[in-house]
């Protein structure tokens, strides 16, 4: 198979000229689960020390699926690379205490908390607020009236399983990629450092929000649904692999892969069109449709037939010349790859592309890990770095942040309100 190519950065924006560029904030992080520790870690990745706080012995997500082959869960270590972290018991008083303390705990960078527990009792903004004027504290919840949520409930509100599968599929759909966690966690970032910029300015905290169902929803009006809805009692079908409204659908190759194949622009309309040699038949599917082919519109009209003549010209193939007859052509397609595949096959998964290093995670192994997403042309990219150990941190944390001796930070262990690394 002909390899895909990874652009290659250079030395400069591959390598982290000077401290990250986040070096100069404290977050603290109470989390579970996805979206919560998804903004944490985007934040860490950039250069910001993120701490995250958890019940002696992890939380409800410590050990949660997929798991390494000795039990340890890689989503865990998945979603709080870069962090540090700190055990506590949150049951009694003192723990509760020292996790105040900690949110609360002086310096420009510091008082900035994320979370996605219940933002009461100890937890409560204002009752926080009496130990740092200015702390801008971030609450994720489900509803927004502090109603449980999950993805899973949110995405079957939000009209897309409905919307999503074969034409003659009956029931609804579920994604397995949790999307609005997703959408949730890069905003709740965003909305740090939005609070964290004002502040700097005008010197004032700020409690944000977030509901992730108003997240979902509000994608889904910022694409149209529900405009569509509100103009257009028709609903829409279900249409398989179509892409909806423009021309894109999924093709099996000769040796039994499939490709999915996309002509959005008219640009890569004609770079299809070209590099299948169909030009001659798109005349012909032109007249019997009475639909025009070279605006977007029109193609999503002849879906159906634009399909049925391409899908010889990928059977005749195998993936391999699929691949190098597209190469350069300016044709929009990718290949299906179940994640094994992915990891063996596609260089964007493996070091050859620079997000990615072969970095060991303590108690799993080395593999391929990925750092952020975002290229800075002058700041470079951070160094990758592995999950904590849970409470790896915890004694340096007590000290270097709430300023504990080592023989207060050895009572709390003795008394069991802290733990270290297990």
């Amino acid at each position: 198979m002909a390899p895909l190519s990874v652009p290659s950065e250079s030395v400069e924006a591959a390598v982290a000229a000077g401290p990250p560029i986040l070096s100069d904030l404290r977050v603290v992080e109470g989390s579970a689960f996805v979206a919560a520790p998804l903004g944490g870690m985007t934040l860490a990745q950039l250069g910001a020390d993120v701490i995250r706080f958890d019940q002696l012995g992890g939380g409800i997500d410590y050990g949660r699926w997929p798991l390494a082959p000795n039990g340890r869960s890689l989503y865990w270590a998945g979603l709080n690379k870069g962090k540090r972290s700190i055990q506590l018991d949150l049951r009694r008083e003192e723990g509760r205490e020292l996790a105040a303390a900690l949110i609360a705990a002086p310096g420009p960078g510091g008082g900035l908390f994320l979370t996605n527990f219940p933002p009461r009792g100890w937890l409560d903004y204002e009752r926080l607020r009496e130990r740092r004027d200015d702390l801008i504290m971030l609450a994720l919840e489900g509803e927004p009236d502090g109603g449980s949520a999950l993805d899973y409930t949110v995405n079957s509100a939000s009209g897309f399983p409905l919307a999503s599968g074969p034409r003659d599929l009956a029931g609804p759909l579920n994604s397995l990629l949790p999307s609005w966690d997703l959408v949730a966690g890069g905003m709740a970032a965003v909305g740090i450092l939005a609070a964290e910029r004002r502040r700097a300015r005008s010197g004032e905290g700020e409690l944000i929000r977030l509901a992730l169902s108003d997240v979902a929803f509000a994608t889904v009006g910022n694409l149209g649904r529900i405009a569509e809805a509100a103009l257009d009692p028709a609903e829409p079908r279900r249409d398989g692999n179509h892409v909806y409204g423009a021309f894109g659908h999924d093709f099996e190759t000769r040796d039994g892969r499939n490709v999915m194949v996309v002509a959005i622009s008219h640009r890569q309309w004609v770079a299809l069109r070209e590099a299948t040699g169909i030009a001659g038949r798109c005349v012909g599917i032109e007249l019997a449709s009475a639909a025009d082919l070279d605006t977007e519109s029109g193609r999503y009209a002849a879906r159906d037939l634009i399909a049925a003549v391409l899908r010889p010209w990928f059977a005749e193939r195998d993936l391999a010349t699929v691949r190098e007859q597209f190469a350069g052509t300016g044709v929009c397609w990718g290949p299906y790859q179940t994640f094994r595949q992915l990891l063996e096959e596609d260089p964007r998964c493996s070091t050859a592309n620079p997000m990615f290093e072969a970095v060991e995670q303590p108690g799993v192994g080395t593999y391929p890990m990925p750092g952020s997403p975002l290229r800075f042309a002058a700041a470079g990219r951070a160094a990758v770095k592995p999950a904590p150990a849970l409470g790896e941190h915890t004694e340096e944390i007590l000290a270097e942040i709430l300023g504990l001796s080592a023989g207060e930070v050895g009572r709390l262990h003795d008394t069991g309100v802290v733990a270290g690394p297990q």
